[in-house]
């Protein structure tokens, strides 16, 4: 469940944050580059990564001025401005004094409220952090000003709010057409291509090397090894000039805390903050669920009508109201395929309501659209799914007409009592699923 947003007053700018968990500990989670709040939790990633941080911390994070929830503002925030809102959120939330995590550009930033405000921070965790962002003579573990410039104009400007940077921040997930979805939308919420431009020239005059001496807090330097983002040497180098830190190197490409081994990442940092590490939660590979797949009908004769502009402000409506629905139903959303949607449910009944749901909102916008529920035994697959449960309801949306909410005999079966009612769609064949199939249309 989403975690209520909240707003810190930092001088003249409202700050949006949200606490999550009640745990002994406070974590602050410095963002960085950007973030929205809203959107965050729509990544299963980080819904559990959070869930898993409030065990044993109470989690507090921000959507720094000028992106996301929080106010815009003109110009990209100074680093003073950014730390003064890192002391209002902790004030608002009612935290005197905690451990910030730094994450990527926040790490720099946690660095100097250490230093400036050692009476508030408790610890400092950076992972995939940083002392400077450009190279010099004396710091060569950083990329040329001129390369970062460049680099940034021809592949990372131009292709803001496509989701395309995922495979550089968080390549092991970038194969997931539902991440890049996911991280187009997120940048596109966060901030627009301007204000990333001068949060990106901001960054470029970075370095808080002379700070570090000045560091008190216990320190954890938490980086992987191919991080493609920031060098694995930047890491270590932190962790030699920060007294008494200790550097732990995890395998792995991605830089986004979220992606990659998150058993790794949240084992080192409940052991640093509480001394010791619990088990990772018991993972179950096989449950029963119901399972609903969306299909948006003449999906691709609709985008010629309109045009790519038009069809993508309409596909934006149209994933909003699926989400909502799905929030409304306690649905879980697994992935985007195409213009539609797998998502699983506790309970058939449920998933019949959202579809219905569903194909009504649809309606509404001026779009078609059809479903498919089957309840079977499911494969849990990190965040996706899979098994022969799947495969029957991709199956039986495909046979489904516009508007209409299709359903096999096991969901029939299971909604006895429910209220719904059906209407019979004879026996079928479905595609490489053995023996035959009785259908459903689910009714009211």
């Amino acid at each position: 469940m989403k975690p209520e947003v909240r707003y810190a007053k930092s001088g003249d700018v409202h700050v949006a944050y949200v606490v999550y968990g009640d745990g002994p500990v406070d974590l602050v989670v410095v963002p960085g580059f950007v973030s929205h709040l809203d959107v965050m939790w729509d990544n299963p990633a980080i819904a559990r990564l959070s869930e898993r941080f409030s065990r044993f911390a109470r989690l507090i994070t921000f959507d720094k001025r000028g992106t996301g929830m929080s106010d815009p503002v003109a110009a990209a925030p100074t680093l003073e401005q950014r730390m003064d809102d890192i002391r209002a959120v902790m004030d608002a939330a009612g935290s005197e004094r905690a451990v910030l995590l730094g994450v990527s550009e926040g790490a720099p930033l946690c660095i100097l409220f250490a230093a400036a405000h050692p009476e508030r921070t408790a610890g400092l965790i950076l992972s995939g952090g940083l002392a400077r962002s450009t190279w010099a003579p004396d710091y060569p573990y950083a990329t040329p000003r001129e390369a970062l410039l460049e680099s940034a104009a021809e592949l990372t400007a131009p292709f803001w709010g496509t989701g395309q940077n995922a495979e550089i921040f968080a390549p092991s997930a970038a194969s997931d057409p539902a991440v890049v979805d996911w991280w187009g939308r997120m940048e596109r919420l966060a901030a627009s291509p301007g204000m990333m431009q001068q949060l990106f020239t901001m960054f470029l005059d970075i370095d808080v090397r002379a700070v570090l001496p000045l560091v008190q807090a216990p320190t954890l330097v938490l980086h992987r090894t191919g991080d493609r983002v920031v060098n694995v040497n930047a890491g270590r180098w932190l962790a030699e000039h920060i007294d008494g830190a200790r550097f732990v190197e995890l395998p792995g490409r991605d830089h986004a805390l979220w992606a990659g081994d998150v058993d790794a990442v949240t084992g080192e940092i409940e052991e640093f903050l509480t001394g010791a590490r619990s088990a990772p939660p018991e993972i179950f590979d096989r449950v029963l669920a119901t399972v609903l797949f969306t299909d948006v009908v003449a999906s691709t004769q609709r985008a010629a009508e309109l045009g790519d502009k038009r069809w993508r402000e309409l596909l934006e409506r149209y994933y909003a109201a699926v989400r909502a629905e799905l929030t409304r139903y306690r649905g879980r959303e697994i992935k985007t395929i195409g213009d539609g949607f797998l998502a699983t449910f506790d309970g058939p009944a449920r998933a019949i309501r959202a579809a219905q749901s569903i194909v009504t909102a649809s309606r509404a916008i001026g779009l078609d659209t059809r479903a498919g529920v089957h309840t079977g035994e499911c494969e849990m697959l990190d965040a996706d799914i899979g098994g022969i449960a799947v495969h029957i309801g991709a199956r039986v949306v495909s046979l489904a007409e516009p508007g209409e909410v299709l359903v096999s005999s096991t969901v029939r079966d299971l909604v006895a009592g429910s209220g719904v009612e059906f209407a019979e769609r004879g026996v079928h064949e479905l595609r490489g699923v053995p023996g035959e199939w009785r259908l459903y249309t689910a009714q009211g």
